[in-house]
């Protein structure tokens, strides 16, 4: 059974080309029993030097602990990076992906230079390294190279540990220039705006000026209640607020958490076509607060996830959970829904798969000729999808426990998971257990 947009197919397969591409829908057989088959999904923001240090940060350290103090923690964990300590990093969580069912990755990536701020002989080699760790475990990335030059929106320089994020304007469009060297059709280069707070509107603008107009553009915003009671201070205007006054905010933009909105601005969000990162688990760990999921819907606006700090690296779990959060603040059951599609499961993967494109700039999300092939398939045989029906089969998927249920994955239509399995997991997790021997020394 094959899942389309327009629901389950049992009469159709796919031809792909050379490229990986879908050639043409290929008729089938019908049939009412197999493997179920699904778009792969598209993991919207990562920071993947952050899966080392999951579950490193769960002793309190100020009665108060909140997201600014979890940065110290992740701010020290950062500086003991080098190159092939992020690679090692990387490709075991690509990896991790790729079993999970994430077949392309938003790398937002700002560990640019050396701990001391000085930049690598090679501006790009921190890139390249997630790069080259993308390639060996068969994921298909969007790099976004994040610009950070500033430690607040008060201007002030950046701190101590925060030098080595830092770029001016002009050395940051040349590392894009250098970057999309390299793109092919499992790289695309697109441009991270750390935040507001990090990003001086002048700045902002050059940037912007200067990018070709399709690239897409992502940027942190509203996450914290700091962050926004500080924008209103400065700039008399909340962070959502504030740009999509003074931005040409529209369907290539990608805006990351967007947590704390008012109805305009989820109203504004949606009209002007952007997608909304949520991260359902990372804005959990970090008590972030909860997205206005059902709001946006009904304002039409499109969405996506991310599993950001990889406590849990996992699509089931963020759309679990994104459901899940709506349901304890409302009190009511099954949020997610349209009028014309009932199914919770099928109205989240609907909507993760018809933002996967922009958001990464990837032909993907969907079984349709020229898109590429990446392709999740359920596994038939997990108890959890015993007896499914094409009506159930999605819900199941997501609402029913923690037992995996992706049996092969394939991007470009070169299976990469089989049973289960990452066809090199067992090489990667030995560079992974050097690399946290390494990290996690005194």
């Amino acid at each position: 059974m094959l899942w389309t947009p327009d629901g389950w197919r049992s009469d159709a397969g796919f031809d792909i080309d050379d490229h990986g591409r879908i050639r043409a829908l290929d008729a089938a057989e019908p049939t009412g029993s197999g493997s179920w088959i699904l778009p792969g999904v598209a993991n919207l923001h990562s920071h993947a030097f952050q899966r080392a240090m999951a579950g490193l940060a769960e002793r309190q350290t100020n009665p108060e602990d909140s997201f600014w103090t979890w940065r110290e923690t992740m701010y020290r964990f950062a500086a003991r990076f080098t190159p092939e300590l992020l690679r090692a990093v990387a490709t075991q969580l690509y990896v991790e992906m790729l079993e999970a069912g994430y077949t392309t990755v938003c790398e937002f990536h700002y560990l640019h230079h050396a701990p001391d701020g000085r930049p690598y002989d090679d501006p790009a080699a921190m890139s390249r390294a997630l790069i080259a760790a993308a390639r060996d475990a068969g994921i298909r990335l969007t790099l976004l190279p994040v610009l950070y030059m500033t430690g607040g929106f008060d201007g002030r320089a950046l701190g101590e540990r925060q030098r080595r994020f830092g770029h001016d304007v002009d050395a940051y469009l040349r590392l894009i220039d250098t970057l999309c060297e390299d793109a092919d059709p499992m790289l695309h280069v697109g441009c991270a705006l750390h935040s507001l707070r990090a990003v001086p509107p002048d700045a902002m603008r050059a940037v912007l000026d200067a990018l070709p107009p399709s690239m897409p553009v992502h940027l942190h915003i509203a996450e914290q209640i700091g962050e926004v009671q500080d924008c209103l201070a400065l700039r008399d205007a909340r962070p959502v607020e504030w740009l999509l006054a003074n931005a040409n905010v529209d369907s290539r933009w990608t805006l990351v958490h967007a947590t704390h909105l008012t109805p305009a601005e989820t109203q504004g969000i949606a009209r002007s076509g952007a997608t909304v990162a949520i991260c359902p688990t990372t804005e959990a760990n970090l008590g972030d607060g909860l997205f206005p999921l059902r709001e946006y819907l009904d304002a039409g606006g499109r969405w996506g996830i991310g599993s950001d700090s990889h406590i849990s690296v996992s699509p089931v779990e963020e759309l679990r959970w994104l459901e899940y959060g709506q349901r304890l603040n409302t009190r009511h059951r099954n949020i997610a829904v349209r009028a014309d599609s009932p199914s919770v499961g099928e109205t989240l993967l609907r909507d993760v798969v018809r933002s996967a494109r922009n958001s990464t700039g990837h032909a993907i999300g969907s079984f349709v000729v020229d898109d590429y092939a990446d392709a999740v398939v359920l596994d038939p045989d997990a108890p959890a999808l015993f007896g499914a029906r094409s009506e159930d089969a999605i819900d199941r998927w997501i609402f029913s426990g923690n037992r995996p249920m992706v049996r092969d994955v394939y991007v470009g239509g070169r299976r990469v998971v089989e049973n289960g399995l990452h066809r090199q997991r067992v090489e990667v997790a030995q560079r992974y257990r050097a690399a946290m021997a390494t990290l996690m020394a005194e």
